[in-house]
Protein backbone atom coordinates (compact mmCIF):
# COMPACT_ATOMS: atom_id res chain seq x y z
CA UNK A 1 0.00 0.00 0.00
CA UNK A 2 1.21 3.01 -0.94
CA UNK A 3 1.54 5.81 1.93
CA UNK A 4 -1.21 8.70 1.44
CA UNK A 5 -0.27 11.99 1.66
CA UNK A 6 -1.81 15.31 3.51
CA UNK A 7 -1.37 18.53 3.15
CA UNK A 8 -0.14 21.23 6.03
CA UNK A 9 -0.27 24.75 5.47
CA UNK A 10 -0.31 24.67 1.77
CA UNK A 11 2.72 21.76 1.35
CA UNK A 12 2.31 18.12 1.03
CA UNK A 13 4.04 15.83 3.20
CA UNK A 14 3.86 12.07 4.07
CA UNK A 15 0.75 11.14 6.60
CA UNK A 16 3.30 10.05 9.06
CA UNK A 17 5.56 12.29 9.14
CA UNK A 18 3.01 15.17 10.75
CA UNK A 19 4.10 17.11 13.25
CA UNK A 20 1.86 19.29 15.49
CA UNK A 21 3.08 21.47 18.68
CA UNK A 22 1.45 20.12 22.32
CA UNK A 23 0.66 23.77 23.05
CA UNK A 24 -1.69 23.75 19.91
CA UNK A 25 -4.91 24.77 20.92
CA UNK A 26 -6.28 22.02 19.27
CA UNK A 27 -4.73 19.78 21.65
CA UNK A 28 -4.44 21.95 24.90
CA UNK A 29 -8.63 22.98 24.46
CA UNK A 30 -9.94 21.78 21.87
CA UNK A 31 -9.99 25.03 19.23
CA UNK A 32 -10.63 24.75 15.95
CA UNK A 33 -12.92 24.02 13.04
CA UNK A 34 -13.28 21.22 10.40
CA UNK A 35 -15.31 20.61 7.24
CA UNK A 36 -15.47 17.30 5.93
CA UNK A 37 -16.62 16.68 1.85
CA UNK A 38 -17.03 13.43 0.17
CA UNK A 39 -15.38 12.80 -3.14
CA UNK A 40 -16.93 10.00 -5.94
CA UNK A 41 -15.31 8.82 -8.85
CA UNK A 42 -12.41 11.95 -8.31
CA UNK A 43 -15.50 14.38 -8.11
CA UNK A 44 -15.69 16.28 -4.74
CA UNK A 45 -19.37 16.35 -3.93
CA UNK A 46 -21.12 20.07 -3.20
CA UNK A 47 -17.27 21.25 -2.99
CA UNK A 48 -18.09 25.15 -3.07
CA UNK A 49 -21.04 24.56 -0.60
CA UNK A 50 -18.54 23.12 2.36
CA UNK A 51 -15.57 25.29 1.06
CA UNK A 52 -18.20 28.42 2.18
CA UNK A 53 -19.22 27.05 5.09
CA UNK A 54 -15.14 26.56 6.23
CA UNK A 55 -14.48 29.93 5.54
CA UNK A 56 -17.50 30.92 8.05
CA UNK A 57 -16.69 28.85 10.40
CA UNK A 58 -13.23 30.10 10.56
CA UNK A 59 -14.05 33.48 10.71
CA UNK A 60 -16.50 33.15 13.41
CA UNK A 61 -13.97 31.28 15.63
CA UNK A 62 -11.14 34.34 14.95
CA UNK A 63 -9.33 31.89 13.11
CA UNK A 64 -7.16 33.57 9.83
CA UNK A 65 -6.76 30.89 7.36
CA UNK A 66 -3.46 30.56 5.43
CA UNK A 67 -4.67 30.09 1.96
CA UNK A 68 -7.29 32.01 -0.07
CA UNK A 69 -10.68 29.93 -1.03
CA UNK A 70 -9.26 29.47 -5.01
CA UNK A 71 -5.81 28.38 -3.40
CA UNK A 72 -7.69 26.01 -0.90
CA UNK A 73 -9.36 24.17 -3.67
CA UNK A 74 -5.99 23.88 -5.63
CA UNK A 75 -4.69 22.08 -2.75
CA UNK A 76 -7.20 19.56 -2.57
CA UNK A 77 -7.61 18.98 -5.91
CA UNK A 78 -3.16 18.44 -5.62
CA UNK A 79 -4.19 16.13 -2.85
CA UNK A 80 -6.44 14.17 -5.33
CA UNK A 81 -4.11 13.88 -7.78
CA UNK A 82 -0.93 12.59 -5.34
CA UNK A 83 -3.16 10.28 -3.36
CA UNK A 84 -5.18 8.79 -6.57
CA UNK A 85 -8.03 7.74 -4.35
CA UNK A 86 -11.21 8.25 -6.31
CA UNK A 87 -13.45 7.98 -3.66
CA UNK A 88 -13.07 9.27 -0.57
CA UNK A 89 -13.46 11.81 2.59
CA UNK A 90 -11.88 14.84 2.81
CA UNK A 91 -11.24 16.53 6.10
CA UNK A 92 -10.17 20.38 6.67
CA UNK A 93 -8.95 21.15 9.79
CA UNK A 94 -8.11 24.49 10.90
CA UNK A 95 -6.15 23.91 14.43
CA UNK A 96 -6.45 26.78 17.56
CA UNK A 97 -2.42 27.39 16.59
CA UNK A 98 0.73 27.25 18.56
CA UNK A 99 -0.58 29.38 21.59
CA UNK A 100 1.85 31.56 23.70
CA UNK A 101 0.20 30.61 27.24
CA UNK A 102 -2.07 28.08 26.14
CA UNK A 103 -5.41 29.83 26.14
CA UNK A 104 -4.78 33.02 23.15
CA UNK A 105 -5.23 32.44 19.77
CA UNK A 106 -1.82 31.38 17.57
CA UNK A 107 -0.97 31.07 14.04
CA UNK A 108 -3.70 27.96 12.98
CA UNK A 109 -2.32 25.49 11.22
CA UNK A 110 -4.36 24.13 8.17
CA UNK A 111 -4.17 20.47 7.81
CA UNK A 112 -5.96 18.45 4.65
CA UNK A 113 -6.50 15.20 4.97
CA UNK A 114 -7.83 12.04 2.83
CA UNK A 115 -9.05 8.86 3.19
CA UNK A 116 -10.84 5.74 1.46
CA UNK A 117 -14.34 6.09 1.65
CA UNK A 118 -17.49 4.43 0.34
CA UNK A 119 -21.08 5.04 0.69
CA UNK A 120 -22.91 1.83 2.34
CA UNK A 121 -26.18 1.73 0.50
CA UNK A 122 -27.44 -1.24 2.14
CA UNK A 123 -27.40 0.87 5.56
CA UNK A 124 -30.59 2.69 4.25
CA UNK A 125 -32.80 -0.48 3.89
CA UNK A 126 -31.91 -1.33 7.74
CA UNK A 127 -32.61 1.97 9.14
CA UNK A 128 -31.70 3.80 13.01
CA UNK A 129 -32.52 3.47 16.02
CA UNK A 130 -32.06 7.06 18.33
CA UNK A 131 -32.36 7.55 21.69
CA UNK A 132 -32.55 11.57 22.54
CA UNK A 133 -30.88 13.27 25.15
CA UNK A 134 -31.08 17.07 26.33
CA UNK A 135 -27.79 18.54 25.67
CA UNK A 136 -27.21 22.15 23.32
CA UNK A 137 -23.63 22.63 21.51
CA UNK A 138 -21.57 25.38 22.02
CA UNK A 139 -21.56 27.65 19.21
CA UNK A 140 -23.57 24.70 17.25
CA UNK A 141 -23.63 27.14 13.90
CA UNK A 142 -20.30 26.40 13.78
CA UNK A 143 -18.52 23.20 12.69
CA UNK A 144 -16.29 22.82 15.47
CA UNK A 145 -13.53 20.20 16.46
CA UNK A 146 -15.49 19.79 19.82
CA UNK A 147 -17.32 16.43 20.26
CA UNK A 148 -16.74 15.61 23.92
CA UNK A 149 -20.76 15.03 24.70
CA UNK A 150 -20.85 12.73 21.91
CA UNK A 151 -18.37 10.65 22.59
CA UNK A 152 -19.01 10.72 26.27
CA UNK A 153 -22.20 9.09 25.08
CA UNK A 154 -21.28 6.40 23.03
CA UNK A 155 -21.54 3.45 26.03
CA UNK A 156 -25.06 4.78 26.57
CA UNK A 157 -26.37 4.56 23.17
CA UNK A 158 -24.46 1.32 22.55
CA UNK A 159 -26.02 0.05 25.89
CA UNK A 160 -29.66 1.01 24.55
CA UNK A 161 -29.07 -1.04 21.56
CA UNK A 162 -29.33 2.10 19.26
CA UNK A 163 -27.26 3.93 16.21
CA UNK A 164 -27.11 7.51 17.82
CA UNK A 165 -28.41 10.09 19.78
CA UNK A 166 -31.02 12.66 18.94
CA UNK A 167 -30.39 15.90 20.76
CA UNK A 168 -33.13 18.13 22.08
CA UNK A 169 -33.11 20.82 24.46
CA UNK A 170 -35.72 22.75 26.77
CA UNK A 171 -37.93 20.75 24.97
CA UNK A 172 -37.46 21.37 21.51
CA UNK A 173 -35.60 18.89 19.01
CA UNK A 174 -31.89 19.93 17.58
CA UNK A 175 -29.87 17.34 15.79
CA UNK A 176 -27.43 14.29 15.74
CA UNK A 177 -23.91 14.94 16.41
CA UNK A 178 -22.78 14.45 12.95
CA UNK A 179 -26.43 14.73 10.88
CA UNK A 180 -29.19 16.39 10.94
CA UNK A 181 -32.28 15.36 11.53
CA UNK A 182 -36.06 15.20 9.81
CA UNK A 183 -39.62 14.42 10.69
CA UNK A 184 -42.57 14.04 8.51
CA UNK A 185 -45.70 14.92 10.25
CA UNK A 186 -49.21 13.39 9.74
CA UNK A 187 -49.89 16.03 6.62
CA UNK A 188 -47.07 14.75 4.99
CA UNK A 189 -44.50 18.05 5.89
CA UNK A 190 -40.94 17.47 5.92
CA UNK A 191 -39.60 19.40 9.12
CA UNK A 192 -35.79 19.91 10.13
CA UNK A 193 -35.53 22.16 13.58
CA UNK A 194 -34.23 25.33 12.47
CA UNK A 195 -32.51 26.74 14.78
CA UNK A 196 -29.08 26.15 17.87
CA UNK A 197 -27.95 23.49 14.85
CA UNK A 198 -25.13 23.07 12.39
CA UNK A 199 -26.79 24.36 8.64
CA UNK A 200 -25.83 20.97 7.13
CA UNK A 201 -24.46 21.14 3.44
CA UNK A 202 -27.00 18.08 2.47
CA UNK A 203 -29.01 19.61 4.83
CA UNK A 204 -29.39 22.64 2.87
CA UNK A 205 -29.89 20.59 -0.43
CA UNK A 206 -33.12 18.39 1.13
CA UNK A 207 -34.69 21.23 1.54
CA UNK A 208 -34.44 22.71 -1.95
CA UNK A 209 -36.25 19.07 -3.26
CA UNK A 210 -39.70 18.86 -4.80
CA UNK A 211 -42.48 17.18 -4.19
CA UNK A 212 -43.25 17.98 -0.60
CA UNK A 213 -43.46 21.04 1.34
CA UNK A 214 -40.30 20.84 3.15
CA UNK A 215 -39.43 23.67 5.97
CA UNK A 216 -37.37 24.50 8.98
CA UNK A 217 -39.31 24.66 11.61
CA UNK A 218 -39.25 24.09 15.48
CA UNK A 219 -40.10 20.97 16.49
CA UNK A 220 -40.83 19.80 20.21
CA UNK A 221 -39.59 16.55 21.69
CA UNK A 222 -43.40 15.81 21.80
CA UNK A 223 -43.97 16.43 18.37
CA UNK A 224 -41.59 13.04 17.86
CA UNK A 225 -44.17 11.29 19.18
CA UNK A 226 -46.62 11.64 16.22
CA UNK A 227 -43.90 11.63 13.17
CA UNK A 228 -44.97 9.02 10.52
CA UNK A 229 -41.39 8.68 9.53
CA UNK A 230 -37.70 10.60 10.45
CA UNK A 231 -34.50 10.67 8.88
CA UNK A 232 -31.01 12.20 9.27
CA UNK A 233 -28.80 13.34 6.62
CA UNK A 234 -25.15 14.31 6.20
CA UNK A 235 -22.32 14.25 3.59
CA UNK A 236 -21.52 10.49 4.86
CA UNK A 237 -25.05 9.65 5.32
CA UNK A 238 -26.92 11.32 2.58
CA UNK A 239 -30.37 9.95 4.09
CA UNK A 240 -30.86 7.58 6.47
CA UNK A 241 -34.54 6.62 7.53
CA UNK A 242 -34.98 6.49 11.31
CA UNK A 243 -36.75 3.33 12.54
CA UNK A 244 -37.52 3.95 15.92
CA UNK A 245 -36.53 6.96 18.71
CA UNK A 246 -36.49 5.67 22.43
CA UNK A 247 -39.18 3.00 22.52
CA UNK A 248 -41.59 4.62 19.69
CA UNK A 249 -41.64 2.62 16.92
CA UNK A 250 -41.87 4.67 13.47
CA UNK A 251 -44.74 3.59 11.19
CA UNK A 252 -43.93 -0.30 10.29
CA UNK A 253 -40.35 0.22 11.14
CA UNK A 254 -39.33 0.42 7.47
CA UNK A 255 -38.24 3.00 5.57
CA UNK A 256 -41.37 5.38 4.63
CA UNK A 257 -42.29 6.47 0.70
CA UNK A 258 -41.35 10.21 1.48
CA UNK A 259 -37.93 9.40 2.97
CA UNK A 260 -37.54 6.81 0.44
CA UNK A 261 -38.18 9.27 -2.65
CA UNK A 262 -36.34 12.15 -1.04
CA UNK A 263 -33.20 10.09 -1.05
CA UNK A 264 -33.29 9.10 -4.92
CA UNK A 265 -33.96 12.93 -5.56
CA UNK A 266 -30.78 13.56 -3.46
CA UNK A 267 -28.82 10.79 -5.23
CA UNK A 268 -29.78 11.95 -8.71
CA UNK A 269 -28.29 16.03 -7.52
CA UNK A 270 -25.60 14.39 -7.04
CA UNK A 271 -24.58 12.74 -9.97
CA UNK A 272 -26.07 15.65 -11.80
CA UNK A 273 -23.19 17.83 -9.64
CA UNK A 274 -20.48 16.17 -11.00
Amino acid sequence: MNERYICVNGEMIQANSLCISASDLAIQRGYGIFDFLVTVNGKPIFLEDHIHRFYSSAKSMHLPVLLSQSALIDAIEQLMQKNNLPNSGIRITLTGGDSPDGYSIGNPNLIISQSPFNYQDQVFEKGLKLITHEHQRQLPFIKTIDYLKAIYLQPTIKSAGADDVLYFFNGVVTECPRANFFMVTEQNEVLTPKDNILHGVTRKKILELNGYQIKASDISIQMLATAKEAFISSSTKNILPVISIGNKLLGDGKPGPITRNLYQQLIQLKEISF
